[in-house]
């Protein structure tokens, strides 16, 4: 009787650490959503650099100033948010990776 308790008792306590795996997993999901955004942020100002330099000798840069240092300023910004953006979701998914493989040191059952 009290065998067959204690091998409910895993079998619930597996059940449980699996959700956890999924609901980690999950987040790991939104994680790499926000890597993948983070990337877009940097890819939109080198795309916009990269149009400003091809298109140079049809302007002059003294002419355009008070124009490209306002848009200076906003591909910087962007810069910045990609930047942070992708080391943010990096941590997190470190983070998500450890948190995983110290629920399956607990639950021999789960590490495949």
């Amino acid at each position: 009787m009290v065998e067959v308790e204690k091998g409910e008792a895993e079998r619930r306590s597996s059940t449980i650490a699996a959700r956890n795996i999924q609901l980690i997993l999950a987040e790991k999901r939104t994680s790499l959503a926000l890597m993948r955004t983070g990337i877009a942020t940097l890819a939109l100002p080198l795309s916009i650099l990269s149009l400003l330099v091809a298109t140079s000798r049809y302007y002059h840069i003294m002419g355009v100033i008070s124009f490209l240092i306002p848009l200076i300023g906003i591909l910087l910004m962007l810069v910045c948010l990609g930047g942070y953006f992708i080391f943010r979701a990096l941590r997190n998914v470190l983070y998500q990776d450890a948190l995983i493989s110290e629920i399956k040191s607990h639950h021999k059952e789960l590490a495949l």
